[in-house]
């Protein structure tokens, strides 16, 4: 089953990218980073304060405190997971 969130971009990332990706987080919007495949999301800075979405800000704190090596916020579980729960608060 596939679907497409429009406040929700995907791309791959590669440690060389890093630096050329944060031109690509338009204002309002903050890259995250997803499943053992490490995957780059873009998502709006308002999911920040849901309670939905705290629940794996406080899984990342978790497991990644305050450093997250990849540049951006790590966030520990799988792209299905996250695809669910964005998809949720894209549709409230």
């Amino acid at each position: 089953m596939g679907f497409r969130l429009a406040s929700i971009r995907r791309a791959s990332y590669t440690g060389n990218q890093a630096s050329s990706k944060v031109v690509d987080v338009p204002k309002g919007y903050i890259a995250v980073y997803i499943g053992e495949k490490v995957k780059r999301f873009v998502i709006p800075i308002s999911y920040l304060n849901q309670p939905l979405f705290q629940v794996l800000l406080n899984q990342a704190e978790e497991e990644f405190g305050y450093d997250h090596p990849m540049g951006g916020l790590t966030i520990p579980c799988s792209e299905d997971i996250f695809l669910d729960i964005t998809s949720h608060l894209h549709r409230s």
